[in-house]
């Protein structure tokens, strides 16, 4: 029997997570993912699968992230009835998120035919509410360190990946005919001695390794976090101007969350409102209580409710859209945090409308920001930034704080493949832009003196021979 793998995304790019596994026939699906950033990029999304739905066997989550999950509903839309598997926390996480993502894509085609700046007479997104809910009855779920099976030949194993809730390391056991073979996934790995998640789990053995390398290319210490935004949390009060952040709605929220209440309490900062403007973001701050057993925020329960960092008085949930655009008219300091992360879409687009504009204030890049996105053009200085079809001047003070990302750095990415005691056969290194995958490469190579491929856009690779 061979066992071959296809790489249909996250090759020299850090998005469309998906990894096709063939396994004598059988398809197996490693992450399925939305491509997001440069045009190039995003038209993938609209291209025929480069195989037929019907005939995968079973997907297999990571991590609940629209880049490695924003994919699925278009699969169930082309005909895929298979199981979804993941952990419990993914499970209720791609709820969330996914139906969040067709909601985005629906508003996204509805202003672009409003607003005249569609291509298209009549724009529409990949997949609508009804197609994200049908995934949902393909969940099933297991918990870290649970083996499983997913076929008569294949079984998994997920371990904590220490990068968002329920995101997982993915152990694939393969029984051919003569001996079984493991193939490891790394998902998107965590960092080390994060305040909120627990450490990645170390895996001791593998054949072929599939590693993620988004900071393959470089360290991002997070030793002075708190110091860079007491910096720039008390600059902008000094300005009298309102801090936008664009954060991811899941794990950067929470972290930013904890960081400005810590200060805070520490009297290192103003106490300052603080604005959480997302309904995903919201939602996804309640299962932080939910599944408090997997990570270190303390909650506790009371009056039978459970209740955290997160329940403090200052800070406020905007459940709705008036209290959204409430804050357009916020004169006072305060701190409005907003997804999307990148600026590719959300409500953080209201609000750099109409804050870039303003020298009073300041707007906080707090994480990864990917070629092609408005982050990135916000981030490289560009003046004029383009916002539901009109050019936005960019007047407004830009920062950036290093340290806040959820991916581990090149030091923590080699200290988590150290532990594995022999080398595997192959180390595929993917979920990268090209010059840090390239770097990443040629530091496992000489480091650890591994064999590495950086495999191409739909790139196919046969794993094993005859086993």
């Amino acid at each position: 029997m061979d066992v071959k793998a296809q790489f249909l995304g996250a090759a020299k790019s850090v998005t469309g997570s998906r990894h096709l596994i063939d396994i004598g026939g059988t398809y197996i699906l490693l992450d399925c993912g939305l491509f997001q950033g440069l045009k190039e990029l995003r038209l993938r999304n609209w291209d025929k699968f480069p195989v037929d739905p019907k005939k995968i066997h079973a997907v297999v989550i990571s991590h609940a992230h629209i880049d490695h999950t924003g994919y699925l509903p278009k699969l169930v839309k082309d005909g895929y009835n298979g199981p979804i598997y993941c952990t419990p926390p993914t499970a209720d996480l791609m709820q969330i998120m996914l139906l969040d993502s067709a909601k985005l894509q629906h508003e996204e085609a509805q202003y672009a035919r409003k607003k005249g700046y569609s291509k298209h007479a009549e724009p529409s997104g990949l997949y609508d509410e009804e197609d994200a809910r049908r995934t949902f009855s393909l969940f099933k779920t297991f918990d870290y360190k649970t083996k499983f099976r997913i076929h008569d030949r294949v079984e998994i194993v997920y371990h904590d990946a220490g990068h968002l809730l329920g995101s997982a390391i993915t152990e694939v056991f393969i029984q051919g005919d003569t001996q079984t073979k493991k193939i490891v996934f790394s998902g998107d790995l965590g960092r080390y001695n994060d305040p909120i998640m627990y450490d990645p789990e170390g895996i001791l053995d593998a054949d072929i390794v599939l590693t993620e390398s988004t900071y393959g290319d470089r360290v991002n210490p997070m030793e002075d976090v708190e110091g860079q935004l007491t910096q720039i949390v008390n600059e902008t009060y000094a300005n009298g101007g309102v801090l936008v952040i664009p954060a991811f709605a899941v794990g950067r929220s929470q972290l930013l969350i904890y960081y400005f209440q810590k200060l805070m309490e520490a009297k290192k900062i103003p106490l300052l409102p603080i604005f959480l403007d997302s309904p995903m973001a919201i939602s996804v701050t309640h299962l932080y209580e939910k599944y408090a057993s997997i990570h270190k925020i303390k909650v506790t329960k009371e009056r039978n409710e459970l209740n955290s960092i997160f329940d403090a008085p200052n800070i406020h949930f905007c459940n709705s859209k008036e209290s959204s655009k409430a804050l357009n008219e916020m004169k006072k300091p305060g701190i409005i945090i907003s997804a999307s992360g990148m600026a590719t879409g959300g409500r953080v687009l209201h609000h750099l409308f109409h804050r870039l504009p303003h020298e009073k204030d300041t707007v906080l890049l707090a994480g990864y920001q990917a070629e092609g996105s408005r982050g990135r053009d916000i981030l490289e200085g560009e003046k004029l930034i383009k916002i539901f079809g009109e050019q936005v001047a960019v007047n407004c003070h830009v920062r950036e704080v290093h340290g806040l990302s959820a991916h581990a750095d090149q030091n923590e990415l080699l200290r988590w493949l150290s532990n594995f005691r022999r080398a595997p056969k192959t180390t595929f290194i993917v979920h990268g832009e090209e010059a840090s995958a390239t770097t990443f490469s040629q530091t496992i190579q000489q480091k650890l003196g591994w064999n590495t491929v950086i495999p191409e856009y739909l790139q196919s690779v046969n794993l094993f021979s005859g086993i």
